[in-house]
């Protein structure tokens, strides 16, 4: 089909552009419908765009979610997007424009680089409204080139200011063609009420540590980019200050790594603060270690991908102390960005055991109804911003905000490429 053609079919008489998104048609675009985060998302925004009237796509790679798709009424695609390679990308997206043309697509959402070039390619040849997420962690080098067609949705969504930051400069978005949705966590499981003393007190049992120890629980693998060396350090802050009755559990696996966690027991035997350090190794049931927690320390040196523990934590009604790098300040309220009738936890400067210590010593000075309070709060925090309905009802809301829009962007995209396509 010629440019023309591609478009005519798209907006014939038959289908009237919607303007609410109800009716609408949406397809979202991933590598592969395998159990992964990004994909259970998009089977959330399916799901509920079913629910609410719309019609929902998928183009991806086959996977194992295909069926659950299908089952609540979404459909799927095969479409190769997990590549950068220029011929695979330029076949996929003659794919994705006759899939427009034919399904009367009103939004492509592209959550991949190489879906996004597909998206935008498609774009440039038949009308539809673009949206486009940004990765969690901004790339560089030749991959940040790549990721580049994400900055390029008539509507970016991005997981955190973190990763939109530097993408905004470089590619000059607008504020205003910006949305931050935090990836969201099972606030189902990670719920106090669904833990019961039983598994708090396996957790216990399986970590030796006494029912009246003050749990300071460190989530992840100890690794270097984790920041657990400076531990040691923290504690005998601590014991200097008077503070007694607490043991820092480093539940993650702690093999891979062995140097390193060799130096974090041998820098701790320096101290004299062995017996407060105890390394749990991996924890199969995370619920119940932040239940069995009393604070949450997340001492971070690198930005990690996701920073999910803060906000499990948090979802778990734990105080989090963690450091200033990446997504995980943005996880926590704290002050200055927030009040301090709304905190939620304390964000230290990352590497400085003496504002991690200062922190862990104004969560061990609360009382036990302004602990409950701090607690029932992070709750709510984590519940308002990371449960899967809470970034079903965002991601919806810029899809209604652009079908509220005329295509003029895409319309334009359009005629550029017919004037090119004349000139050959």
């Amino acid at each position: 089909m010629r440019v023309e053609e591609l478009a005519s079919v798209h907006n014939d008489d038959s289908h009237a552009p919607p303007h609410t998104l109800e009716d609408a048609t949406v397809l979202q675009i991933v590598p592969a419908l395998r159990e992964e985060p990004i994909a259970r998302t998009v089977l959330d925004v399916a799901s509920a765009l079913v629910q609410s009237g719309a019609r929902a796509l998928v183009a991806a790679e086959e996977g194992p979610l295909v069926g659950e798709l299908t089952a609540f009424g979404g459909e799927w695609a095969p479409l190769v997007n997990a590549t950068v390679n220029p011929f695979r990308l330029r076949r996929s997206a003659r794919t994705l424009e006759r899939l427009i043309a034919s399904e009367h697509v009103d939004v492509v959402h592209a959550q991949s680089i190489g879906g996004a070039w597909i998206a935008r390619m498609a774009a440039t040849r038949i009308p539809v409204r673009l949206v486009t997420t940004l990765l969690d962690v901004p790339p560089s080098g030749l991959r940040g080139y790549w990721a580049g067609a994400l900055a390029r949705g008539d509507w970016v969504i991005t997981p955190s200011n973190f990763a939109a930051a530097p993408v905004m400069a470089r590619h000059k978005i607008p504020l205003e063609r910006v949305t931050v949705i935090p990836r969201s966590i099972d606030v189902a499981a990670f719920d106090p009420a669904a833990v019961d003393a039983a598994r708090v007190e396996a957790v216990q049992d399986a970590w030796r540590i006494m029912q009246t120890a003050r749990i300071l629980l460190v989530p992840g693998r100890v690794a270097p980019w984790n920041g657990q060396l400076i531990l040691p350090d923290v504690a005998r802050l601590l014991l200097d200050s008077g503070v007694r009755g607490f043991v820092f559990v480093l539940a993650g696996e702690h093999r891979s790594y062995r140097k390193y966690a060799r130096a974090v027991a041998k820098e701790a035997e320096v101290k004299g603060v062995q017996a407060f350090i105890r390394f749990a190794g991996h924890c199969r049931d995370m619920p119940a270690a932040f239940a069995a927690a009393d604070t949450v320390v997340v001492p971070a040196i690198e930005a990690p991908v996701f920073g999910r523990a803060v906000a499990q934590a948090q979802a778990m009604g734990r105080p989090v102390v963690t450091s200033d790098v990446g997504v995980l300040p943005e996880h926590v309220a704290a002050p200055p960005e927030m009040p301090e009738e709304v905190r939620t936890g304390w964000v230290a400067k990352a590497g400085d055991a003496g504002e991690l210590a200062h922190a862990l010593g104004e969560a061990f000075a609360l009382d036990e109804t302004a602990y409950r309070t701090m607690s029932e709060r992070a709750r709510h925090f984590a519940e308002y911003m990371f449960s899967p309905r809470s970034a079903v009802a965002a991601t919806h809301a810029v899809y209604g905000a652009l079908l509220a829009r005329p295509l003029a962007d895409s319309g334009e995209r359009v005629g550029s490429a017919a004037k090119r396509a004349q000139g050959r």
